[in-house]
């Protein structure tokens, strides 16, 4: 049955100002793919003589943010970044295609989490990659032996560090791992949340089910903090899309921010989420709830980026919370997490009593 919401127009896809190409990328075969879409889209290709992705900054913070924001560069992960981490409470393990994001979030955690400048680097020995995913089958913790989520099987995320979607008319990265998944006769599953709503490669792929493709939402008043994104609209309706296709869906709302007129806004965005995904049959829907936080370091580092954000990283409503990697992270205090939280379990479960609340945090 056709979709009863029209196509919405999407932003025109990323292209970056260079893409630069180690030498070791340039020996596997998807990475001379990736080379090959860059010379199609008419962008710039630097092949470097070695390893090393070096970029002649400017000194001024602003003009290097964006010289790195908009330098795409095609490496090899090595050993380490193939030895799979977990990734609590999303998924089992964490699988990279990428590290970085075109996006322009001025809440980005990407922010305290990858070092230097904010390039966006992209694997080119993805079959390597894949190759070692049957070694970690049922040795989650997180999906692989959880009575509430076993039926997910063994869940490898693929947005811990990047937005794939947002690459994948450069990278084709997203489409090979969705195809190999749904060859995988394993119970298991990829996941993947996205601001961006370009679907048309991944609806017509046989992926058997094995892939979860989340919206990540917030409402309109926070549209100035998620700059170089999809439409929250066309998001929504590349999800349907996605659902039409036979591919398990879910939103992400996140980070949930409690500014003034919260409420509101965020019961319009479920309410919206519910309208767009209306009479899809056997729909199969999760949600995802994770509220902002920030530490000192994603402050510094944001602040020098988007200088004159109206986004709160005041210590209002704030307590400080010990990570277990031994780091301080500024959360919500007791009070507003509990009546935000309280708000969203009931808001969901009047609009969209067919989902399934995955985790808060």
């Amino acid at each position: 049955m056709a979709s009863p919401y029209p196509e919405i127009s999407l932003p025109r896809p990323w292209i970056p100002r260079r893409i630069m190409v180690t030498a070791s990328a340039r020996t596997w075969p998807h990475g001379r793919r990736i080379m090959e879409r860059a010379a199609a889209l008419g962008v710039p290709v630097v092949t470097l003589p070695g390893d090393r992705v070096l970029l002649d900054l400017p000194d001024d913070p602003r003009r290097a943010y964006a010289e790195a924001k908009g330098t795409l560069a095609v490496v090899v992960a090595p050993p380490s970044k193939r030895k799979l981490q977990p990734i609590a409470p999303s998924a089992d393990w964490r699988l990279d295609l990428a590290e970085g994001c075109p996006a322009h979030c001025s809440y980005c955690y990407l922010a305290g989490s990858l070092k230097g400048p904010p390039i966006t680097r992209v694997y080119a020995n993805l079959d390597e990659i894949l190759h070692g995913l049957p070694d970690y089958l049922g040795r989650g913790t997180i999906t692989s032996r959880s009575m509430a989520r076993v039926a997910e099987g063994t869940t490898f995320e693929a947005s811990c560090y990047t937005d794939p979607l947002a690459l994948e008319h450069l990278t084709g990265s997203l489409s090979a791992t969705i195809a190999w998944f749904g060859r995988w006769q394993a119970e298991t599953q990829l996941r993947f949340t996205t601001k961006f709503a370009d679907v048309a490669p991944l609806v017509t792929l046989d992926h058997g089910g094995r892939t979860r493709m989340r919206a990540s939402i917030n409402p309109a008043q926070h549209r100035g903090h998620e700059a170089g994104t999809a439409p929250v609209a066309a998001r929504l309706s590349a999800l349907r899309r996605m659902a039409e296709a036979g591919y398990p869906i879910g939103l992400t709302i996140a980070p949930i921010i409690a500014a003034d007129g919260w409420e509101q806004a965020y019961g319009d965005l479920i309410d919206a989420a519910a309208a767009a995904l209306a009479g899809l049959p056997d729909l199969d829907l999760s949600i995802e709830l994770i509220t902002h936080r920030f530490t000192a370091g994603s402050k510094a580092t944001l602040d020098s980026w988007y200088p004159g954000s109206s986004l709160n990283m005041t210590d209002a409503n704030r307590i400080t919370k010990r990570t277990k990697f031994g780091t301080e992270k500024q959360v919500y205090d007791a009070d507003t997490m509990r009546r935000l939280r309280t708000y969203f379990e009931t808001a969901i479960g009047r609009s969209l009593p067919q989902a399934r609340i995955l985790y808060w945090t």
